[in-house]
């Protein structure tokens, strides 16, 4: 499991994704499902 370095540091959008590279960049990638919330079904 990875380690918190840092708290704060990145401010962070919805939908995305962070992570550090192997160079120790923070990368941002847009995840699948993209984080919106899920309407509610009609029963």
């Amino acid at each position: 499991m990875g380690k918190i370095i840092a708290k704060g540091v990145v401010k962070r959008k919805p939908g995305y994704l962070y992570y550090v590279d192997a160079k120790g960049n923070v990368c941002e990638a847009k995840m699948a499902r993209g984080g919106k919330k899920k309407k509610k079904k009609k029963k």
